[in-house]
Order: C-alpha cells, then structure tokens, then sequence
C-alpha cells in the first residue's frame, strides 16, 4: 500500500480543498500504527476508504493506544470486547473489499457519550442506580453513525446525570485533562474531550445545555461546538430548547463533518473559511468586570482578537443592555423547571440516597418554584430573544471567554471561588455559558493558547441562530491565522 501518498491527495467530500491540504507532518521513521491516530478524523477516513490502511489496522492502533493511555485519562468507559471490535472491523475491511462504502466513518472507532443509549452496551449517565443498566436500542444519532460507517467500542465519562462541567461519578471517577492528568477535562462532555484530545478517538459526540461542548472543548485545546438548537433535533421548537447535542473534533472540518452525520435537519454541503475582512466581532469580555474571571484568561482572549483585528476584523467592545442578574435568574429557573422528570429518583429513599447533592439540590430549587418564576424566566428569556436580535443587527458574531477558570484539581468537585468571589451555586461558575444557551444560538469554541501552567482556554464565537454554517465557517478561518490546535499535549502512559 501506498501509506503515505494519500496524505497528499484531495479530500473533496464537502469542504473546499482550500482549507484541507492533506500535508503529512509524521516522521517517515515512525511505524505506521503510531501513525493511525495522529491522523485527523478527516484524513484517516481517506486512508480507510482509498485503502492505506485497513480497518483493522486501525481498530488495533485505537485499541493499542487507549490500554496505553486511558488508565491515567479515564476517558473511555464500557469498552467493547477487544475480539468482537477487531471481528467488526475485519467485516468493514471485506465491505471495502466487495466495494461496499458506508461513508465517511466507515471502519473507524467511535465512543459515544454515556448520556446517551448504545444497544449492547452499559448505559450508566453516571449514575450508581444505573450502573448495571445494558441500553437496548441506539439513540438517533448513534444510528446515524453507524450508518455512516462508525464502530462502536465504548462510551465516554460524564458527570452523574450530566450534572456539573467536571466529569466525575461514583462508577468511573473523574476524567483528566489531556493537558494534566491531575486536572479536569471539565464537563459533560469530558470523557469525549480528553479522548478525543489524547487522540483515542477520532472524532467525538457530546451535548451541551450549559458549556457542556464548550467548557470541555477549552479545557482539552479542541473544537467544540454547540448547534442551533433545533439542528441535530430537526425541530424548531418555541421557546428554543436549552439543551442540544453536537459534535467535537481535533479540528473544525473534522467537526462539521460529524455534525453533518448527526444533524436531522439539512446542513450546508460546501464549507469555506470566512473572510475575516470587516466582520464585525462584539467582544463582551467580563461584562465589565460583572463576571469574576481568572486571571489571565481575558488577556489570552485579547491577545487572539487583536490576531483578528490584524486580518481585518472589525472589534468593538459591547455590553448588553439588559440587566444580568435578570439573565441569570431566566436561565436558573427555566433549567430548575427542567427537573421535573428527575422527582421520582428524589422521592423514592433508596434512589434518593445514591443522587449526589448538587443533583439533590437542583430537584429542590424546581419544589421551590412557582408559576409566577417560570413566566418571569420566560418574560426576561422573551427579552434576551429581541436583543440578541438587535445586536446580530449589527454585529456578525458576540464573543466570550468560554469558561471563567482554567482547569482546575479533579479532585475538586466545582471551583467555589474565582478570584476572591465565593460562588453561590455549584454552577454559578460556568455562568459565561448561559448567554448562548439561553438564546439556542450556534456557538464554537476556538483555542486561545495557554497560560504559563500549560493549562489550555478558549474563547465563545456566538452565532445568530440558524446561521451555523458562519459560525464554524469563522473557525475555519480562525484556524488558519493561528496555530493553538497544532500544540498537542505531552501524555502520561500507564505504567
């Protein structure tokens, strides 16, 4: 086989040659194996398909590389049988043969979030009470997945219930940041993060009501990126939904690639990097000094929008009108009213004992509200909507920190200070998050570099909705005029 040839070649599967020259950057030294998983998610479905690698070449350098890594990252959980994932990837590499493709995932492996039910294999969301549970049918998208092609070998850590951006549990443990193993890869979608960033994934799948794409994707140096919320769903419901999945990568096209598997609703054929002339950003910082952050992280941000400004983007510094407190107060009580669901677990003694507090407290604060919260929240939420209107009038894109600490201890369960302000919630401090969620917008997570621990950030580039297309379109672009995602972190093996 030609191994190495194929990095060269055009990738022409839907975004322009443009931004996707395939430049082999592997020493020619290093055995091809090793190789497998330093490929892009997009690259590596080349190599399969054109046939530079086999399928079960593949499945063995993921596998090889996760007993090597994973015991320190506690990424990857409920793995499949080794001999059945290698047998299903031998079958892949006999439907090549026959000239059967199944699409861009075909033969790769793939873990998905455990919020989310694969038949055959355990579906815990990180609960003890489901921790012997076997899900007995796919969820949408993991059908779609495997229609894509997509070998399914395991799950990926979360938070019990999804609950808090650290992704600990009582099942598994706590997942660590690819950059430290002694730190959160935040959360929910933490386990699909530090896999993804470790690179014993290709590509990963997460869902996010309150930065739970977005904080892991800073905390991990990847794309990670939350759709208009009726995107994936294929439904435009009123109000917009809180909570969406979507897609992660190592990069932005490998990133739209998956959103188009396991979007519902269409999604744009062509991606081209946008041209920063004259884009006009709307940087919101701390909201002056509102938000307590971390010292250090604005000054990351800063230093890459004026990149921006370089390539010719437009920046204005912009505070919204509406009183914060008030957005704070909607987005509580609309996600507190989301718990509903939750009372029986909370009513029930034994299945009560085995939540953990900030869970607990999250089914009170629901108890506590009246009809009177919930159409506040809706009227300020109503608000939000017309000045999100306004500002996108003006602006192409708001944008913010994505998270308002560096990753912290794992070992902490939430960070109950930021910069000598005591956090009230075990949530207030992911309250940079809310912005977008509370409007359903598209928003991605772009790199901003490190600080000097090493601990990697990033910045929220917030779309209006349904304009996903410019949103990663914009990342693209931010791609090219820097280079945070070629920084790959130095990892720990197991002993």
């Amino acid at each position: 086989m030609k191994r190495r040839g194929f990095l060269r070649s055009s990738l022409a599967v839907g975004v322009t040659s443009s931004i996707t020259g395939l430049t082999s950057c592997i020493d020619a030294s290093s055995k091809f194996s090793a190789d497998l998983t330093d490929l892009s998610a997009s690259e590596l479905s080349i190599a399969i398909r054109d046939k530079h690698a086999s399928c079960v070449e593949v499945m063995q350098a993921y596998l090889n590389r996760i007993q090597t890594y994973n015991p320190v990252y506690n990424a990857i959980i409920s793995m499949a049988d080794d001999d059945d994932l290698l047998n299903q990837a031998f079958d892949a590499d006999q439907a090549l043969s026959r000239g059967e493709y199944h699409g861009w995932m075909h033969g790769m492996p793939h873990a998905v979030k455990d919020l989310i039910p694969v038949a055959g294999l355990r579906f815990t969301s990180g609960s003890l009470m489901f921790a012997d549970q076997i899900a007995q049918d796919d969820q949408a998208i993991v059908t779609s997945m495997r229609d894509a092609g997509a070998i399914i070998i395991g799950k990926t850590n979360v938070p019990e219930f999804g609950f808090g951006s650290q992704s600990y549990n009582p099942i598994f443990g706590a997942t660590s940041s690819a950059y430290n193993p002694n730190l959160t890869a935040g959360g929910s979608s933490g386990g699909a993060a530090s896999g993804l960033a470790t690179h014993m994934l290709p590509v990963a799948d997460g869902g996010d009501m309150m930065g739970s794409l977005r904080n892991p994707g800073a905390f991990n140096n990847i794309i990670g990126f939350r759709p208009s919320s009726n995107l994936v769903d294929g439904i435009a419901p009123e109000p917009r939904l809180l909570s969406t999945l979507g897609p992660m990568g190592r990069n932005t096209e490998d990133t739209i690639r998956l959103l188009k598997t396991i979007s519902a609703s269409p999604v744009a054929e062509q991606f081209s990097p946008l041209n920063l002339q004259d884009i006009k950003l709307a940087w919101m910082g701390d909201f002056d000094g509102y938000l307590p952050m971390e010292p250090g992280i604005l000054d990351l941000c800063e230093s890459n929008i004026m990149t921006l400004a370089e390539a010719g983007a437009n920046v204005e510094n912009i505070m919204p009108v509406i009183d914060l407190p008030d957005l704070w107060f909607s987005w509580t009580t609309l996600r507190h009213n989301s718990r509903e669901g939750m009372l029986d677990f909370y009513n029930n003694p034994t299945t009560n004992s085995l939540l953990k507090p900030e869970v607990v407290w999250e089914i009170e604060q629901y108890l506590s509200l009246s009809e009177n919260d919930v159409a506040r929240a809706n009227m300020i939420r109503g608000n939000w909507y017309r000045e999100l209107d306004d500002l996108f009038t003006s602006h192409d894109f708001l944008v913010l920190p994505t998270s308002q600490v560096f990753p912290y201890s794992k070992e902490t369960p939430w960070p109950t200070e930021i910069n000598g302000r005591a956090m009230d919630t075990y949530h207030r401090w992911m309250e940079v998050t809310l912005y977008a969620s509370l409007g359903g917008l598209p928003t991605v997570n772009v790199p901003v570099g490190f600080d000097n621990q090493g601990r990697p950030m990033g910045m929220q580039i917030i779309g209006n909705y349904g304009e996903d297309q410019k949103v990663l379109e914009f990342a693209l672009a931010y791609e090219q005029i820097t280079d945070h995602l070629a920084q790959r972190p130095n990892l720990i093996a197991a002993n």
